[in-house]
């Protein structure tokens, strides 16, 4: 068969290409963060679940190498396509190989799964999220308590790789309410009872580590958010090109069209479509209702697009899939094509641009190294912003801490690093800005300041000889315990690194 020969073909290349990628493009400083995870695991992170620390921990014991590390992602365009491709006559009766293999390409050549080579927690997130899914509609289908079980033990992998997985269990509550019968309701409560260890484990140990997942993701993040138009419209840009720009158009062309399936009695007799249109669109509503106080980013949508293009694949006609996947065959050639051509181009091109010192951190980072080896030794690394910290850390093989305040998402080193041991050290603070005449003076004995250039960027190093440890409790630590640190009085806490290490005594309350 034609199709399938091409689906293959495209297998390949689209494999080959994102190997070349992962390959060849430096790790990033969200990538370096989760690095730093596999390389101290633990039960839990600063900001979300740990579940790719987990997986970063257990590829590190083998390689640390970029491609080895990514390979999870790497693969999971082409996992996903050839799992849709072997669930559809399990979901669907009568659906045809050529159909099923539609929904595959689709899937493979989805416009973010053509590059998106890099490690993040929507990575074991979009694997369970997935599976869990197409368990789901397969129970839907008869009410089969063993799948509602799969698709809970999916669901809990998911709730341990993001907090984003509950929008996937409450599409399996609207299910459930919409079909209204005794079966799917013990189906859900099988389900959410495969949750409660992972819930349990979060609950434990976020209650002796300053409950870090609620401040980061209910409180510290948001302070930007409010009514806004211009998040609505970058959500809706951001949906159109993540399922395809004709994707939206046909969806809704074709809303009202039960199946484009012959023969396909189970498409309009029974729940399994409904299941799947639930999952395919709900998400996506509920992100559009968020959208409206808070940029929605990219990557949290990437869970539910499989079963949106599931769900096109089963309404459009056999010409019109046809040219939905010429259309995302052409765009994908045209984002490699591109990806190809900037890879080509000297790293000075991006001189201009405010990225371009990030740029010259990540790809020069063997010249980095050259002009703080001397250092390594005898001083403590640091940089101002922790994900330039580990994106040089990574690099160097060595953990750089933060020193200063950062930001809300520079929090994971105050578990990291314990300031109290660093009294009376030497630190070396590399910066991409030139720092203020007073930044440092107070916190060290003696301070000097230097700068050096690689590829047209130039870097700072604050050289502090003598850390002052109280001054740095009183003149930072003091500032982040009230800034990030104000914990609501109702949740419970058995132990809390912020203040059992700097403020013994004082509890960590608003």
């Amino acid at each position: 068969m034609l199709l399938g020969r091409l689906f293959a073909a495209l297998l390949v290349l689209t494999l080959v290409f994102r190997v070349w990628l992962a390959a060849v493009f430096p790790i990033t400083g969200d990538e370096a963060y989760f690095i730093w995870w596999g390389w101290k695991p633990d039960w839990g992170f600063y900001d979300h679940p740990p579940m790719i620390g987990w997986w970063l921990a257990a590829l590190l014991q083998l390689n640390d190498a970029e491609w080895w590390l990514r390979l999870p992602v790497i693969v999971q365009p082409a996992v996903l396509a050839l799992a849709v491709y072997w669930a559809l006559p399990r979901l669907i009766a009568g659906i045809g190989d050529e159909r099923r293999l539609w929904a595959a390409v689709l899937i493979l050549l989805a416009p973010v799964n053509v590059w998106n080579v890099f490690i993040t927690t929507d990575t074991p997130l979009i694997y369970c999220s997935v599976f869990s899914g197409l368990a789901w509609i397969r129970a839907a289908r008869d009410d089969d308590w063993r799948w509602y079980l799969a698709a809970g033990l999916l669901l809990a992998g998911a709730v341990l790789s993001k907090y984003f997985a509950a929008i996937l269990g409450f599409a399996y509550l609207v299910d459930v309410v919409r079909r209204r019968k005794s079966g799917a309701f013990a189906g859900l409560a099988i389900a959410y009872a495969c949750t409660l260890p992972a819930l349990a484990l979060m609950a434990w140990w976020n209650s002796s580590h300053c409950w870090p997942n609620y401040m980061f993701n209910f409180v510290n993040r948001h302070e930007d958010a409010g009514w806004s138009l211009k998040t609505p419209l970058l959500y809706a840009l951001t949906l159109l090109y993540v399922l395809g720009p004709p994707v939206l158009w046909l969806a809704l062309r074709n809303r009202r069209t039960t199946s484009a399936v012959p023969g396909d009695t189970a498409a309009h007799n029974s729940s399994t479509p409904a299941a799947l249109a639930t999952l395919a669109w709900l998400p996506f509503l509920l992100f559009a209702m968020l959208a409206l106080v808070k940029q929605i980013g990219l990557h949290w949508l990437l869970s539910f697009v499989p079963f949106t293009l599931i769900w096109l694949t089963l309404r459009l006609t056999p010409a019109s899939l046809r040219r939905v996947g010429v259309f995302f065959a052409a765009f994908a050639t045209l984002h490699i094509a591109g990806i190809l051509i900037v890879s080509r181009l000297p790293l000075e091109t991006w001189q201009k641009t405010r990225l371009y010192d990030g740029i010259v951190l990540s790809f020069e980072h063997q010249a980095l190294a050259r002009e703080l080896d001397p250092y390594r030794r005898d001083w403590v690394l640091a940089m101002d912003g922790y994900s330039n910290a580990v994106t040089l850390g990574y690099n160097l093989r060595q953990y750089v801490m933060v020193f200063g305040e950062a930001s809300s998402h520079a929090r994971h080193d105050d578990l990291m690093t314990d300031f109290r041991t660093l009294a009376g050290r030497n630190i070396l603070i590399l910066r991409k800005s030139e720092p203020g005449p007073h930044d440092y003076r107070k916190y060290f004995r003696q301070l000097s300041v230097d700068s050096f250039e690689i590829r047209g960027a130039r870097f700072w190093r604050v050289k502090g000889e003598g850390f002052d440890y109280p001054a740095y409790r009183d003149g930072v630590l003091a500032g982040v315990r009230r800034k990030y640190y104000a914990l609501p009085a109702w949740l419970p806490q058995t132990a809390c690194y912020m203040c059992d290490r700097y403020f013994p005594g004082e509890a960590c309350r608003r």
